[in-house]
């Protein structure tokens, strides 16, 4: 039903949008444009969230390392502050495409309020361990887990330029308990916020 309607939202909203090019007032214009681009990225996320809880796919064997590289390779190849320092060789079976997205999202968010992504991974009781570090000021120890709930952000002052819907956490966990792993917060004890992204080995 919820994927449904959110589908159902795309047609009104860009009718709107259409019908918003024509107000005069230009300031006013630019508040409903604005409003219109939050729902409709609402829209989307929320039915990427249901798709990727809805995938059974049972994924391939890949590397971690290779697949962490050239998820960071990516941002620092446009200039972005991530850094990946290496690791153990690991093969975790999974959907590549959807751990990517998941690391696009921890190092995008580290980048975005932690002034820089460092990433790590280590392989530890029968699972690899993805560390993504930054420098920011990290998270209250009381939010940490609430920030996995759709739709939260802990900065009111963030727009869907700056901070997205509040999606963005809750589907890279989906995605990771959908492998059998996790994703968690916790601040760092120097500065700083460390995702964990943690996923199954594979099975020798």
């Amino acid at each position: 039903m919820l994927a449904a309607i959110s589908h159902d939202l795309k047609t009104p909203i860009t009718s709107l949008r259409l019908r918003a090019e024509f107000i005069e007032d230009a300031e006013m214009r630019e508040k409903i444009l604005l409003t219109l681009e939050e729902m409709q990225a609402m829209t989307e996320s929320t039915l990427d969230f249901i798709r990727e809880d809805a995938v059974r796919d049972p994924g391939r064997p890949t590397s971690v390392g290779a697949l962490v590289e050239s998820v960071v390779d990516d941002f620092s190849d446009t200039g972005q502050p991530a850094t990946y320092t290496g690791g153990p060789t690991a093969t975790a079976v999974c959907r590549p495409a959807a751990i990517r997205r998941v690391l696009r999202n921890l190092v995008g968010n580290a980048i975005a309020y932690g002034d820089r992504a460092t990433v790590s991974t280590a392989v530890e009781a029968g699972e690899v361990r993805i560390y993504v570090d930054d420098d920011g000021p990290g998270i209250p120890a009381d939010e940490l887990e609430r920030v996995f709930d759709p739709f939260t952000r802990l900065d009111a002052s963030r727009n869907r330029s700056s901070g997205g819907v509040g999606l963005g956490l809750a589907i890279a966990r989906s995605i990771a308990r959908g492998h059998g792993g996790d994703v968690t917060l916790v601040n760092r004890t120097e500065r700083g916020l460390r995702a964990v992204l943690t996923l199954p080995l594979e099975s020798q």
